[in-house]
């Protein structure tokens, strides 16, 4: 990776007026803000569809798009919905947070009412019956055939979900529950409309992603995507491919997915998500983990893989329990894995989450790997004893941030350290009474040998911890629901990031010629 900056905003973050950012208009000017603020990298949270507790990295599918992303304008323009009629819905406000609750209820009675009004239903009505629209069907049909090997699983999925009132899979009548032929041929048969509206769900959202990542890749910002190493337990995946994961005779998981207790957190840190059963993927050559790679670097230019310490050794957490203290740690599947992944989907372009608890075997597989891994601003000044840590001496070959979506903003942290961390921080980034400090920090993280710098939009806007993303294994309170306000993205703001990237030697040079443009 050559040396380039960048901006982390989780789409669900940015400004619109239908309750939560999504593939709008607004997401175009951050585009073009982005542009003229001299970077090369939006990075974003997982596009994945989020269930209870709101989290990208809790999905009831991991292919399946955010059905909360599709912009509500682009179906007033295909002629789905009217303009009128959007005013009907109760989506939120325009800034502040997520409503999560209206935008449940909300969002998917528009979407249902755009898919009745479009040539995609089973039972067309009007001018959507009319043959001008064979090959919008076709390119349906097309999709569908070529995702056909999660698609069908998550439309029968989601289907029986609502048919059930939304409880969770494992207490499904076992017919369903267990996927026995003739239950699955009743729900097809009897589900079928509601099925192929969650196909035009996709279908909608992957178009109007990938527009949206042309018009980025255009305007020379190439897109960070996010794969979290775990699926939900309540999701497609686990009800469709059981043998994936580490499952008893009755369906529940053996152990689950989490951290152990640290200095940040007395109890741990207790994911829930089962795990996997690493033999059987060996046996498969690791299929579905090169089907799940494959679809993500379609979605992105670059991918972070979450987690990435967890496929060298992986906390397993007896299922039931309060808390992580009861884990234990066991082997990953290691290099093979990624190798596997090399020889399928080639070495791509992937960033290492290697944060959390090392060991030197983590260190050999991120080394034998040849990915950047990632080291961060907040983090490098906690033990003041470890010079090693400190900025100057993070490696090129790596990705430097000065806070992650799970930190408090750079503001909240600075603020919060003792007299003497805040001394040592000081005096190793030359901060002084006089100097913006908050933009000494994002400097500091800019002027390291790392080839690749992200920083948090909330920091570039010195915000507080009001606009923090998400406090790791917490559920609820203002997790995942902080929005943007546009009018914070000024020139004036623009001018000094770019100026920023200039001086530190990030910019790329094939766009200096534009200037202040």
């Amino acid at each position: 990776m050559e040396r380039r900056c960048g901006v982390l905003l989780p789409i669900a973050s940015l400004p619109s007026k239908y309750g939560i950012g999504c593939f709008s208009k607004e997401a175009y000017e951050f585009v073009d803000f982005l542009k003229k603020a001299g970077q090369t990298y939006w990075q974003i949270l997982p596009l994945v569809q989020t269930g209870y507790g709101d989290s990208p990295y809790q999905s009831c599918s991991t292919f399946a798009g955010n059905p909360y992303f599709i912009d509500p304008d682009s179906l007033v323009d295909a002629g789905y919905i009217t303009s009128d009629s959007l005013k009907e819905y109760e989506f939120g406000g325009d800034y502040g947070y997520v409503d999560y609750d209206k935008i449940y209820i909300e969002r998917f009675k528009m979407l249902r009412t755009a898919y009745r009004n479009s040539p995609f239903a089973l039972e067309t009505t009007g001018k959507w019956s009319s043959s001008l629209y064979d090959d919008d069907r076709k390119k349906f049909e097309k999709f569908n055939r070529r995702n056909f090997g999660w698609l069908m699983d998550y439309a029968i999925y989601s289907a029986i979900k609502d048919e059930c009132g939304g409880i969770p899979f494992i207490e499904w009548d076992e017919g369903i529950r267990c996927r026995t032929p003739v239950a699955i041929q009743e729900v097809l048969d009897r589900s079928a409309e509601q099925i192929r509206f969650y196909e035009f769900v996709q279908y909608i959202f992957f178009e109007q992603w990938h527009k949206l990542k042309k018009y980025a890749n255009d305007n020379g910002i190439l897109i960070i995507g996010d794969l979290p190493i775990y699926v939900a337990y309540d999701s497609a995946d686990t009800w469709s491919h059981p043998e994936l994961f580490l499952l008893d005779e009755n369906g529940y998981p053996d152990k689950v997915a989490g951290c152990p207790p640290d200095d940040f957190s007395e109890n741990g840190q207790l994911w829930g998500n089962p795990l996997y059963c690493w033999d059987y993927h060996r046996l498969t050559s690791y299929l579905w983990w090169s089907r799940r790679m494959k679809h993500s670097l379609n979605m992105y230019d670059i991918l972070r893989i979450d987690h990435f310490r967890g496929f060298e050794s992986y906390y397993a957490i007896p299922y039931g329990d309060e808390n992580a203290k009861g884990g234990e740690w066991l082997k990953g599947p290691g290099n093979e894995f990624f190798d596997v992944m090399k020889q399928i989907v080639g070495d791509g372009n992937i960033i290492a989450e290697d944060l959390g608890f090392k060991t030197w075997e983590v260190e050999k597989l991120l080394s034998d790997s040849g990915y950047p891994g990632m080291k961060v601003i907040e983090f490098s000044f906690s033990n003041p004893q470890k010079e090693e840590d400190l900025p100057k001496n993070f490696p090129k070959h790596a990705v430097v941030y000065t806070g992650t979506h799970d930190n408090q903003t750079l503001r909240s942290w600075y603020e919060g350290l003792d007299d003497e961390l805040k001394e040592h921080v000081n005096r190793h980034v030359n901060i002084t009474p006089r100097k913006n400090k908050i933009w000494a920090l994002i400097r500091c993280a800019l002027e390291t040998k790392c080839d690749t710098a992200i920083i948090p939009m909330q920091d570039y806007l010195e915000l507080d911890d009001y606009a923090r993303v998400n406090i790791p294994s917490t559920l609820g309170g203002l997790n995942w629901r902080y929005r943007l306000d546009d009018k914070m993205l000024t020139p004036s703001l623009a001018r000094k990031m770019r100026r920023y990237a200039n001086e530190t030697n990030r910019r790329d040079k094939r766009r200096k010629k534009e200037g202040s443009s």
